[in-house]
This record gives structure tokens, C-alpha cells and sequence, in this order.
């Protein structure tokens, strides 16, 4: 019954993770090519818009990997569901550094950033930023079929050679 709930949690977890990495990258096209940059900017750095995904987004990364991670032990000896386990829970660690990487570099520029004129490097800083959050969205994205593999494949006692 633990490997279960903890695979339920897992995948729960995961999913709540992508939800907003996936809004992410829906929100992008128009956000990168039909926007203005005033409208940009506002909307992204002076009304608090993102600041739930801050708040709830963090703690879901962080639980999804510690979850990832627990289903894996429980499935050490079990193949290919260990395989597919660790597989995603290193994507979630993976998508967790590309944010600490690539988006949280860019957050901290917005975070200067004050009414008034668009910043010089307004273009590469939404780049970095939009960008970031679809490797994010991707990196989650696979771990959720990676864990939904190991929760779904067959499971067969580890071999010993």
C-alpha cells in the first residue's frame, strides 16, 4: 500500500509541478512576439501576476523530487520501474537547476527593473526568462511520463550477476 501512495503522490505532485511550467509555455508565444515590451514588463514584473507561482510553485518542485525520489527507493529492486523512476526524478532535479540557472539569474534583473523607461536589455532578459521556463516545462514534462512509465511498467525483481 506505501509504493501506491507514494507513486499517487508522486504523479500528483509532478503534475502540479508542470501545471504552471505548462502555463508557462502556452502564455509564451504571444508574450514573446505580439506583446510590447511596456506590456511586458508590467504584467510580468509590476502587478505580482507570477507570485503564486512562487509561493505554491516552490514547495510543489521540491516535494515532487523528494516524492520522485522516495518511489525510486521503494522500487530499487523492481525493473525497469526503478529505471524509469530515477530517470524522472533526475529530470525534476534537472528542471529544478535549469530554473536556478537560466530563470532565476533573469528574475533577479526584473527584480531591479522600475517604471519608466524600457531597459536596454529589456529583449534579451524576457528572452532568458521565456525560454527558461519552456526547458523548465519540457524537463517536467518528462519526468511526469518518466514516473507514469515506472508506476505503469511491469515490475521484475532486480538480477543479480
Amino acid at each position: 500500500m506505501i509504493l501506491y501512495l507514494t507513486a499517487l503522490a508522486s504523479l500528483l505532485l509532478t503534475a502540479l509541478s508542470l501545471g504552471p511550467s505548462f502555463a508557462h509555455v502556452l502564455e509564451a508565444p504571444p508574450r514573446l512576439t505580439v506583446w510590447s515590451p511596456e506590456l511586458w514588463r508590467e504584467a510580468t514584473v509590476f502587478n505580482g501576476q507570477f507570485e503564486l507561482f512562487a509561493r505554491i510553485g516552490s514547495p510543489l518542485d521540491v516535494g515532487a523530487i523528494l516524492m520522485a525520489g522516495l518511489l525510486t527507493c521503494l522500487l530499487a529492486k523492481e525493473r525497469p520501474a526503478f529505471w524509469f523512476a530515477l530517470a524522472g526524478t533526475c529530470l525534476l532535479a534537472l528542471g529544478l537547476m535549469a530554473w536556478f540557472t537560466v530563470v532565476a539569474p533573469a528574475n533577479a534583473v526584473l527584480a531591479s527593473w522600475t517604471p519608466g523607461p524600457v531597459p536596454a536589455d529589456f529583449a534579451s532578459i524576457r528572452l532568458r526568462w521565456e525560454t527558461g521556463h519552456m526547458v523548465v516545462a519540457a524537463a517536467k514534462l518528462l519526468a511526469f511520463a518518466s514516473i507514469s512509465m515506472a508506476v505503469l511498467a511491469p515490475r521484475f525483481p532486480a538480477r543479480h550477476t
